[in-house]
């Protein structure tokens, strides 16, 4: 049996098939407006069932695309009162003042170009000033109509005109092209033959009521019956960008898992960046190619008192089992503005902040840095990082290792790799990857590690643990929202983001 044939023959609604009864009523073919008139309902509602109709292979609707042209504002202005250069000409037959004629100063100079190119006028330079005055041409102008008001009447009539004046009087912002959509419908052979084996319209609902219920009229009343196979619109409700998803969901993780948010500048000092953390200012992350320097302002202060520990710390270890670095510090490299490089700068103000009365703590940011790094698939100058301290006289590396697993479990990565790192500030030291099934290779995620003495005991005042991490994770949504390419992240393809799933993870 067809099933087109059993679908149109139990699915149809009773809308469905009055729709049907008019339009064969009118002979098989008819438009959407006589289909309303004929049937009795909103043309809207006819044209929303002419299209289930179509998915049936019941209907067949031709659309043709016709311009017609309408007056603008401009163009109803000239229709009345003529066009600027004609009430030029009349206020120079007129002998009017120039600033006294009705057009503004703009119009009078498109005017008196139109009227020179029309050759309706003289012009004579007398004092400084120009003089005008009609010539013959001119002068039979004021009595006759030009082949722009004739198709300006024309026009406000319906009537059709040359393409040659369209286009004058739509580059003169004079008229402007309306499209309208002329639909034509058919009967398909199917529909023919559903009609030729009768259409009975009868009443049904589409929703049950208490009242029917308790009237048990239901088992008198038809049911509206439901087309399981009818094409539907598919919907794209309004949302957050996903990479802001993405954070919000981050920020919950650390919530959920006891942490404080924690904020601070964009622009800081090198102080912060780099010093604080141990970080030598001779080590190559600070060098152009890694940093985006402030040229104004150029510097900024920084705490005195912080500072001499800081120097102190870089240049001998200072109270502490350390030899430190080994060289002058430089108070003003350390003064310098910087943009981010990392949301580690974060953690480290954090610390310096904290009392002894403050532990145990933990602590999460989500924040955008910036590196002058070469663009490629998994290369941002400018991305997100959430970095995390814990600092807690108890804890170990077998904590760090867990927050970070806990951490990337809730964003979906089960595939992990933990590797031995160095870093100036951490001891010991770990890299992180997480496996991309979309590449078929390893990616570095995130640095982490326990914060050596050296950053801590000048921050805090004495040697705590403090486990820390920051990774990127521009490259951990990746594989979620199925993108081979980090900067697919900020093209900012509509098409692409109203397909991409909701972010739901845990």
């Amino acid at each position: 049996m067809n099933l087109r044939k059993l679908r149109s023959e139990y699915m149809l609604s009773r809308q469905e098939k009055v729709i049907l009864k008019s339009l064969g009523e009118l002979d098989g073919e008819s438009t959407p407006s006589e289909i309303a008139k004929i049937s009795e309902l909103p043309e809207v509602a006819v044209m929303r069932t002419l299209l289930y109709l179509s998915s049936k292979n019941l209907v067949k609707v031709e659309e043709k695309d016709v311009y017609h042209l309408i007056l603008t504002n401009e163009g109803k202005n000239s229709l009345d009162n003529g066009l600027i250069e004609k009430i030029f000409i009349r206020g120079i037959h007129n002998r009017i003042p120039l600033n006294q004629i009705g057009i503004s100063e703009e119009e009078k100079n498109i005017a008196i170009g139109m009227s020179k190119k029309n050759g309706w006028i003289n012009i004579e330079k007398l004092n400084n000033s120009l003089s005008f005055s009609l010539t013959d041409k001119g002068k039979r102008a004021l009595n006759e109509n030009t082949p722009e008001e004739i198709a300006l009447e024309n026009i406000s009539e319906g009537k059709e005109i040359s393409n040659d004046i369209v286009n004058t009087l739509i580059k003169r912002k004079l008229v402007e092209k309306k499209l309208d959509i002329l639909r034509k419908v058919y009967l398909t052979d199917l529909g023919k033959d559903e009609i030729s084996k009768g259409i009975e319209i009868i009443d049904e609902i589409s929703e049950l009521t208490p009242d029917i219920l308790k009237s048990e009229n239901w088992k008198n009343i038809n049911f509206k019956k439901f087309d399981i196979y009818a094409d539907v619109n598919v919907l794209y409700p309004s949302r957050k960008h996903f990479v802001n998803q993405a954070i919000e969901y981050i920020r919950k993780i650390w919530l959920e898992m006891g942490f404080k948010e924690m904020s601070g500048p964009i622009i800081d000092t090198s102080f912060w960046v780099f010093d604080a953390l141990f970080q030598p200012q001779d080590h190559p992350a600070r060098d152009m190619q890694d940093t985006f320097f402030i040229d104004s302002p150029r510097f900024g202060g920084i705490d005195p008192e912080l500072s001499k520990k800081i120097s102190a710390m870089h240049e001998h270890g200072g109270d502490i089992n350390s030899n430190g670095w080994g060289y002058n510090w430089d108070k003003k490299i350390s003064e310098e503005y910087v943009l981010r490089t990392h949301t580690t700068s974060l953690s480290v103000r954090t610390l310096s902040t904290l009392k002894p009365d403050d532990l145990p703590a933990k602590f999460f940011s989500v924040g955008k840095v910036f590196r002058n790094e070469k663009l490629d698939w998994k290369h941002l100058f400018e991305f997100y990082q959430t970095d995390g301290i814990v600092v807690d006289e108890d804890a170990n590396f077998k904590h760090l290792l867990g927050y970070l697993k806990r951490f990337l479990n809730k964003m979906g990565h089960s595939k992990i790799r933990f590797r031995p790192a160095y870093f100036p500030y951490t001891e010991p030291s770990i890299e992180v990857d997480i496996y991309n099934k979309n590449k078929g290779e390893w990616v570095e995620l995130l640095g982490a590690g326990i914060f050596r003495p050296e950053v801590v005991v000048p921050l805090l005042g004495k040697d705590v643990p403090v486990l820390a991490w920051g990774p990127g994770f521009g490259r951990l949504i990746m594989e979620y929202y199925g993108l081979t390419d980090i900067r697919q992240k900020y093209t900012n393809d509509i098409d692409m983001m109203k397909k991409l799933p909701i972010w739901i993870k845990g």
